[in-house]
């Protein structure tokens, strides 16, 4: 069973996901909150592989 800290970084990188997904379908994406999403997105990522 996962740890509530672990579910919680899973929840987080999931609406990251959503959110980069929901400005790319945007007519002119906004490369600047892209890249800082993905940035957090692989911070989150690599939290997760840490804790596994």
């Amino acid at each position: 069973m996962a740890s509530p800290h672990l579910e919680a970084l899973a929840t987080r990188h999931k609406s990251i996901e959503g959110q980069i997904a929901q400005e790319m379908r945007r007519p002119v994406p906004d490369s600047m909150l892209l890249a800082r999403l993905k940035r957090e997105k692989l911070k989150v990522k690599d939290e997760i592989a840490g804790h596994r």
